[in-house]
Formats: C-alpha cells, sequence, structure tokens
C-alpha cells in the first residue's frame, strides 16, 4: 500500500510540474515582401477595382506577421522632386490592398521622400490609420531609428530599417521627418540598443545594393557581416529590383535582395520576379525559411510560380539553391 502511495505521489508531483511549466514557445512565422510600388500600373489597376495582390492574399495573411516594403508615398499633397528621374505617389485607395495583408511597412528606401516631406508624413498617416505599423522612418530622427517591435509566442522581436542608395536627403533630422540612413555606427548602435531593450531577435531589412545587380556587392557583404557581429540574427534586404540569392554568416541567414513584389515598367525575367520570404525564429534565433516566388505581369500585377529558390534550416551548413516554390 505504502509502494502505491509513493507512486501515486510522485506521478502527481510530475503533472503538477508539467501543469505549472510553461509551454514550450512555437516558432514565430514571419513574412517578408519586396517593393510594393502602388502607382502607375498597379495603381490604375486598384483604381478600376482589381487587385494586384490578389493570388498572395492566403499567403499575407497566413503568417504570424508580414511585412513590406513600400516603395512609394501614398498622399495626395506634395510636388513630385525635379531632380529625380523617377518619382511615385500612390492615391490613398490603395491601402484598401494592404489592409488585412500586412502588419507592417518599412519605408526606409529611396522613394519614400518623392513628393517631399508632407506627402512622406501623410503616408505615415494614412499607413497607420489602415491598421498598418510603418517604420523605418518618422516624425523625427529618433522616430526614424526606432525598432519595430513584435510580440509573439513570448519572444521580442526587433525589426530595423534603413535605406542607403540616394538621396541621402530623404534622411530625418532631429526636428524634421524622414527616413532612417544607413550610417554603420547609428546601425549597429541600434542593433545593440534593441538587445538592451530585450529583443530576443534582431532582424535588419535593409534598402541596399546596386539596382539590376544579381550578386550582392563588397559593401553589402561588409555591412551585413557587420550587423551580424554586432547581433542581428538575420538580415533581410531589397531595392536592386532583382533577386540576389541567400548565404550564412556566423551560421545566421542573409537574403540579400527580395526584388520586386508589386512592381511596373520592367521588362526583363530577372527584374519582375520577385521572392516572398517566410522566416521562421524562435529563442534561439532563426530556425528556417524558405521562399514563395512572385512574378509580375506588364501592369505589375503579382502572380504565383513555382520556379525553385532557397531554402534553409537551421544545423545546416549551407542554403539549399534550387528549393520548390512553397504556395500557402
Amino acid at each position: 500500500m505504502k509502494a502505491i502511495r509513493g507512486t501515486m505521489f510522485i506521478v502527481g508531483v510530475l503533472l503538477t510540474a508539467a501543469l505549472a511549466a510553461p509551454a514550450k514557445a512555437e516558432p514565430v512565422h514571419l513574412l517578408f515582401a519586396g517593393d510594393i510600388m502602388l502607382d502607375d500600373g498597379p495603381g490604375k489597376t486598384i483604381a478600376a477595382g482589381g487587385d494586384p495582390l490578389a493570388e498572395f492574399d492566403a499567403l499575407l495573411r497566413s503568417a504570424d506577421f508580414t511585412i513590406g516594403n513600400l516603395e512609394c508615398p501614398v498622399a495626395t499633397t506634395g510636388k513630385a522632386l525635379d531632380n529625380k528621374p523617377w518619382t511615385f505617389r500612390a492615391d490613398p485607395s490603395v491601402v484598401r490592398v494592404l489592409r488585412g495583408r500586412f502588419d507592417a511597412l518599412a519605408v526606409a528606401n529611396n522613394h519614400s521622400g518623392d513628393y517631399g516631406r508632407a506627402a512622406f508624413v501623410e503616408t505615415l498617416g494614412n499607413v497607420r490609420a489602415a491598421g498598418i505599423a510603418s517604420f523605418g522612418g518618422g516624425a523625427n530622427l529618433a522616430e526614424a531609428h526606432a525598432p519595430l517591435w513584435i510580440e509573439q509566442e513570448g519572444l521580442r522581436i526587433a525589426v530595423l530599417a534603413y535605406n542607403e542608395f540616394k538621396p541621402r536627403s530623404f534622411e530625418a533630422g532631429a526636428n524634421w521627418p524622414g527616413i532612417a540612413w544607413s550610417e554603420d555606427s547609428h546601425v549597429v548602435a541600434d542593433i545593440r540598443a534593441a538587445r538592451k531593450a530585450g529583443a530576443d531577435i534582431v532582424i535588419p531589412f535593409m534598402h541596399w545594393g546596386w539596382e539590376h545587380e544579381q550578386e550582392p556587392g563588397p559593401r553589402q557583404r561588409a555591412l551585413a557581416e557587420l550587423m551580424i557581429d554586432a547581433g542581428a540574427d538575420a538580415v533581410v534586404g531589397g531595392h536592386p529590383h532583382v533577386t540576389q540569392g541567400a548565404s550564412l554568416y556566423r551560421g545566421k541567414p542573409i537574403v540579400w535582395s527580395l526584388g520586386n513584389f508589386v512592381f511596373d515598367g520592367f521588362n526583363t525575367v530577372a527584374s519582375t520576379t520577385g521572392w516572398l520570404l517566410r522566416l521562421d525564429v524562435d529563442r534561439q534565433g532563426a530556425s528556417a525559411f524558405n521562399v514563395v516566388v512572385a512574378h509580375q505581369d506588364d501592369a505589375g500585377t503579382a502572380h504565383l510560380s513555382a520556379d525553385a529558390a532557397p531554402c534553409w534550416r537551421r544545423g545546416e551548413r549551407t542554403v539549399s539553391l534550387r528549393c520548390g516554390s512553397v504556395a500557402p
């Protein structure tokens, strides 16, 4: 009888301990999309009642948190800068195709200031009014460099956004609005500050590299290594209008460029192909990623593709370069 009671007591203690222990956090599934430009062809599609993101609706909504790069002001104010060959401004009505699909949009890029500071500030308001966070830009330098904070599954994730493609005149100042510029010392300080503020995961989302170059340049490689050495868990990039592959540094993934997601005006296979990055993170950092491929038609509408793309899982020493594109 004593043996039975002793066994029951031990089982009871173990059951109580199991119930009291916190559940193991599941990976957080992040989704990153490349350049989203909603003027010109995509803007005309939306104005006519169309939806250039329709084929990706399920995928965009499936992630725990979805992030994109907004490559244009969304405003009615301002005047196009006369010293740029290409300027964009989308009507605020375009936010209907973003609402419910994106949780946050980076504005640290070389087109956010195309129509001046007033249009930039209006853009931030229009995005936030749609229930979408913005980051990589703000009313002043401090706001522009503030991380996007994501709290899921007990994790605190900080995503930082920077631009380093001209013009630097779009940069925020101490008392004026603008974007976060990729100054090495500032980037390193921001990564370390995010860690000190309690970030379990830090991911820089970069707007970098030379347009139409299909391999990352020396500057990108040096900066990616610098950011990971400073404490970043993964690096995601965009801007070149083409994809640039993926690699590892110290076991941490770098996806060099996501290319275009919704954008018109391009006519090569490389420039009309983009990636949506599905990145899993847990308390140890990035645990896996895979890619869904998008092709844009002449109007800039994105279409799902089964083309091969990179993938990786923790423990693998290299990125697999020809995985199948994984649809929702």
